[in-house]
């Protein structure tokens, strides 16, 4: 897991300042979520989304070598934006991410959420059907 949990944080900040605490630099902050699911906030230009996310999806694919040999990684990413959503509240943005993230796991792509996504039901804040949603009935976005 440490061998995948440092590109994110390379990812978000390619030249992080010397004094800065691991996983943050001047363009952004990553940090665990729980289990093998990450978060990283940071800013990318309109024009530059489809290539950073690119970019994201092959570092966090490399194989990690271990005493034992090459370990592949599979990686599903899930992106949002305030621009695109029309939104800056968290929660929001997360829902949309994580839904967004579901559609990656079927094309293997990174996908940035669309305004449909955070209009899906969700079970405890998370797409139904994931840990922590099961015995609970449904809500509207």
């Amino acid at each position: 897991m440490t061998g995948s949990a440092t590109r994110p944080a390379t990812w978000s900040s390619p030249r992080p300042p010397p004094d800065s605490p691991p996983g943050r630099g001047s363009r952004g902050l990553v940090g665990r979520l729980g289990g093998d699911e990450f978060a990283a906030i940071t800013r990318i230009g309109t024009g530059r989304r489809t290539l950073r996310l690119d970019q994201l999806n092959r570092a966090l694919r490399r194989p990690i070598t271990t005493s034992d040999g090459a370990v592949d990684i599979a990686v599903s990413i899930g992106a949002a934006s305030p621009d695109t959503l029309k939104t800056r509240t968290l929660f929001t943005l997360l829902r949309a991410a994580d839904i967004a993230m579901y559609d990656g796991k079927r094309t293997g792509h990174a996908i940035e959420a669309r305004p449909e996504h955070h209009r899906v039901p969700s079970v405890n804040g998370r797409h139904p059907g994931r840990p922590g949603t099961h015995h609970t009935t449904p809500t509207a976005a």
